[in-house]
């Protein structure tokens, strides 16, 4: 299985490493990460982003501490064997949401910066889900 596409934007107010943590979470509560499935390296993602290798490596290096990632000896950073750890394969859809929220909040933030409505909101949505192919 590939690594799905990470996609960090360096205008938002958070953090790049916390983007790509917040992704890798994500990937991983929506079963596109399972356990031993390998992440671009360090240099990979700096590369790809323009971004320094330290932030992709503090975003790795807190994931390990977590127990989320792993790092075996002459390999790539990997998924961890979830079992122990606090996120798992199959996570609720509750927890799928939760993990949902901030960019949610982003959004809403955002278009009440815009002055749009509830029901703008809700039409722009709508329109993005019709035209998904979730």
């Amino acid at each position: 299985m590939s690594t799905p596409p990470f996609q960090l934007d360096p205008s938002s107010t958070e953090p790049l490493y916390r983007q790509l943590m917040a992704q890798v979470r994500r990937f991983i509560a929506a079963g596109l990460l399972k356990p031993g499935a390998e992440l671009p390296s360090v240099r990979e993602l700096a590369q790809a982003f323009a971004i320094n290798p330290m932030t992709i490596s503090k975003a790795y290096s807190l994931l390990e501490a977590e127990g989320v990632l792993s790092r075996p000896r002459g390999a790539r950073m990997q998924i961890a064997d979830l079992r122990g750890a606090r996120l798992r394969q199959s996570v609720s859809q509750s927890e799928r949401l939760r993990l949902l929220r901030p960019a949610l909040q982003v959004v809403l933030r955002q278009a009440s910066e815009l002055g749009l409505s509830h029901s703008d909101i809700e039409s722009a949505l709508k329109q993005l889900l019709d035209e998904s192919t979730l």
